[in-house]
């Protein structure tokens, strides 16, 4: 059972830790951290899983760039504004919705439907954060704390049913639209920082899928 927590924890401290990178734009004190020894093992610790060997390592690198950097606070910021608060024909915009909604407007169906996960489980999206329901930090926000929830289970058929959920949702709320994005990412960040951080989602999910199937 202490393994169980255990893995759980860090599972949703991955996701939490996503959810926060595309909130908002990082401060410097965050680019420290980042960069400071601290965040270093737990790349390190990620990096021992074979599948993600290759996306820590190449999230590492921009790192390293970003570190020599001038003005690298300033110039990420621009990034992150340019990426995530445009528009769909200059930026990658985080929303589900606009991959995977039948319109390609904001607050489609995806919208819809994540409001209705988080009603049912009672997990509200976080008063400092005001974005529709399908944005990407408010969904990863949410799958942190689905996995949370497992670890007050009492019995072995109630954390096991609560995974099937955590499975469920990544099928139908996140890889039907995050592989998509990343690659929108990737084609329109010259710079590479968060082209790298979301090819490691994207590579994370995977590995947490198998985990959750019992590859």
């Amino acid at each position: 059972m202490q393994e169980f927590i255990a893995i759980n924890e860090q599972r949703a401290e991955f996701y939490w830790w996503m959810s926060s990178l595309l909130a908002r734009e990082l401060t410097a004190k965050d680019l420290e951290n980042y960069l400071g020894g601290e965040m270093v093992s737990y790349y390190s610790a990620l990096a021992m899983t074979p599948e993600l060997k290759a996306p820590v390592n190449a999230f590492r690198d921009a790192l390293d760039k970003l570190e020599k950097r001038e003005d690298n606070q300033l110039e990420l910021a621009a990034d992150f504004c340019g990426l995530f608060l445009s528009t769909p024909k200059t930026g990658a915009l985080p929303y589900a919705s606009i991959y995977v909604g039948e319109s390609g407007l904001l607050n489609d169906k995806p919208a819809q439907e994540m409001g209705d996960w988080m009603q049912r489980f009672g997990i509200a999206q976080r008063k400092d954060f005001n974005e529709p329901f399908d944005h990407a930090a408010v969904m990863l926000d949410f799958l942190g704390n689905l996995i949370v929830m497992s670890n007050q289970k009492e019995t072995e058929e109630e954390r096991e049913a609560l995974m099937q959920e955590q499975l469920q949702f990544i099928d139908s709320m996140l890889m039907n639209w995050l592989p998509t994005f990343s690659t929108a990412v990737a084609s329109r960040d010259p710079f590479g920082f968060y082209a790298a951080a979301m090819s490691l989602l994207v590579a994370f999910v995977n590995v947490d899928r198998a985990f959750l199937i019992g590859e």
